[in-house]
């Protein structure tokens, strides 16, 4: 007896007839199986008004055709989209090629280079034994690969064995969206000269940074950070085994991780080994927000070396940073951590195996923040504590330098005349589509299932991806905040549905029509309250970060929803036309929200106001 036809290779196979017979005569006609089709009678029967079709979300639906949507919806049923993951991905539109490796591109290997080199607006390239051996003379790097979407760069045997050799990058990488690069093997064996980078990986939107063997028994080889990964958001960074054997190796970092938002640093074997070192970081993730950097194995075993820390952590907001085996066994060595964790919120620092078996060392505390811990520590010989559990003062306006100007504002600004800064509101991500509902509802999309969503997309164990599944994750399966309702949505369909249930099916969707005054002062026009102006609920919906398009959609209740025109500063001609939402209830929010930090006072003593950035929207019951 033959077994019933699925229904996944029915559709499939109706889709294909219809789509390659009936559409034959006329391919300009809408095959109404394909998923925008789909969605389009979705709104007309779902949403009560008659509004036009918001353009910018419609434009969200999967382009996929009727076909490829019925044999890929049979592939994620069966659980078997990753034995066709590439040419799944590039048919729905996705973003699946966070890892992109060099050897993916393969583009071809650059071969050593012999003379001084001078590189001006030169993009992602894969050097192997770069200047090698050289004596004396300097390569320069300038707009190194800025500007990129994905920047994928690599460094094989840098500068090794040089004497009297400069290298120097000026804006490596920055202004990028998922920034990949690595060196190996970075100026080991170097002797005398200069290592410098000015503005690393800075504005880079997930940065994934790794630097192995750097500087490894160099000799009197300095380098010099400067704005090393500045603005970053949410990425990590490794340096293993830094300074290693090195002999009067000055290393010196400027503003290293300032202003980012939640990036993880990793130093390992820091130091070690190394003799007559003398490392500094100044401004160490100074006004950053949610930190977390790991120190492994720093200065161990160094002699006669001076590590010095000036203003790590100053004016972060909490954070979670680690030293494990901090200046172990040293000899003779002196350490000085100057405004240590001084807070606006507080973090958690802890110290473990610090300055354990080390002999003749000096360490000094000076202004040492709160919620910190040692483990491991020896005895108190050759160590002091300056000012030590002292915190910015409380009250009053703290702007953390984290907080973008004009990220956040006050009501009384959306008046016409009011020039004002209008942030950053371009969206950084990676450009994707929303997937079918037929499709994404077949995801394993749960912590639970970690390993079957990994295992759809490929992602590898500790890769950027699997970092990026992990995100967004914890993001939709936290706990809602007294008030809210919250929902990730991954199909407009499911959108709407969440919608309605909180608001009801007579709703009007918008969002800022474009980027234009982005990061300038601007002037506000002419002001529209929707409903009139009243006190109202709506559902803000922000987009997150997946190789496809997701979305966390949350009621905000007791809000003012404007829209305002943009105009020019100079010649008041319209730019833009802005959203903007006003909480009136703050009570709720953090006392360490970036609202208060920049504009002052705290939860529910003021009402707070923010620009709809770019695709992201906001919903409210129609006028």
């Amino acid at each position: 007896m033959s077994k019933p036809l699925n229904l996944h290779l029915i559709l499939f196979l109706f889709s294909y007839l219809f789509l390659h017979v009936s559409f034959a005569t006329d391919e300009h006609k809408q095959n109404p199986f394909t998923p925008k089709a789909s969605l389009i009678r979705y709104w007309n029967t779902h949403i009560s008004n008659n509004l036009p079709q918001p353009t910018f979300l419609i434009s969200k639906a999967s382009p996929l055709n009727a076909v490829d949507t019925a044999f890929f919806t049979k592939l994620a049923s069966e659980n078997t989209l990753n034995t066709r993951l590439s040419t799944f991905c590039s048919a729905a539109n996705l973003f699946c090629d966070f890892d992109t490796s060099l050897q993916t591109h393969r583009r071809p290997l650059t071969p050593p280079h012999k003379d001084d080199a001078n590189f001006a607006s030169y993009n992602n390239k894969q050097f192997t034994t770069y200047g090698g051996s050289r004596v004396g003379g300097a390569d320069t790097f300038k707009n190194y690969s800025d500007n990129i979407n994905m920047p994928v760069n690599s460094f094989t045997r840098y500068s090794p064995n040089t004497a009297g050799h400069g290298e120097r990058f000026t804006s490596y990488s920055d202004n990028g969206n998922v920034a990949n690069d690595s060196f190996s093997s970075y100026g080991a064996g170097a002797t005398g000269g200069l290592g410098e980078f000015k503005s690393y990986e800075s504005n880079v939107n997930v940065p994934n940074l790794k630097f192995s063997s750097y500087s490894s028994n160099g000799n009197n080889h300095k380098q010099s950070f400067s704005s090393y990964t500045e603005n970053t958001n949410s990425g990590t960074e490794v340096f293993t085994s830094y300074g290693k054997n090195g002999n009067g190796v000055p290393t010196e970092f400027n503003n290293y991780g300032k202003s980012s938002n939640i990036v993880g640093s990793t130093f390992a074997s820091y130091g070690q080994l190394a003799n007559a070192a003398n490392d500094s970081f100044k401004g160490y993730s100074s006004s950053a927000n949610n930190p977390h950097s790991t120190f492994k194995n720093y200065g161990a075993k160094v002699s006669s070396g001076v590590e010095r820390f000036e203003n790590y952590r100053d004016e972060a907001n909490v954070g979670d940073d680690t030293f494990q085996n901090y200046l172990r066994d040293s000899t003779s060595t002196k350490a000085s951590f100057v405004n240590y964790g001084k807070s606006f919120n507080q973090g958690l620092d802890k110290f473990k195996g610090y300055g354990k078996g080390a002999v003749n060392r000096q360490i000094e505390f000076k202004t040492y923040g709160v919620n910190n811990s040692f483990s491991g520590y020896a005895d108190k010989k050759g160590v002091s504590f300056t000012g030590y559990t002292q915190s910015v003062p409380q009250g009053g306006k703290l702007v953390n330098k984290w907080v973008e100007e004009g990220k956040f504002f006050r009501e009384s600004l959306l008046k016409p005349g009011t020039i004002m800064k209008m942030p950053d509101i371009k969206d950084k991500m990676p450009k994707r589509s929303f997937l079918p509902r037929v499709i994404s509802s077949k995801l394993p999309f749960s912590t639970s299932k970690l390993g079957d969503l990994r295992g759809t997309f490929k992602a590898k164990e500790n890769s950027t991806l699997e970092r990026i599944i992990v995100n967004a994750l914890g993001e939709c399966e936290r706990p809602s905040s007294p008030g809210e309702t919250k929902q990730c949505v991954a199909s407009v369909e499911d959108m709407i549905d969440f919608v309605i249930s909180v608001l009801g099916d007579n709703v009007a969707v918008r969002t800022t029509k474009n980027v234009n005054g982005s990061g300038k002062q601007v002037v506000i026009g002419s002001v529209r309250g929707i409903n009139r102006g009243k006190v109202t609920k709506s559902v803000s919906c922000h987009q997150s970060l997946l190789p496809y398009l997701l979305y966390y959609c949350h009621s905000v209740p007791k809000v003012r929803v404007y829209e305002a025109d943009i105009l020019d500063k100079k010649s008041k001609a319209k730019i833009n036309q802005g959203v903007a939402i006003c909480h009136l209830d703050t009570s709720a929010w953090s006392a360490g929200h970036g609202a208060f930090l920049s504009l002052g006072s705290g939860p529910g003593l003021i009402e707070v106001c923010h620009w709809i950035f770019e695709n992201d929207m906001t919903w409210a019951v129609a006028d």
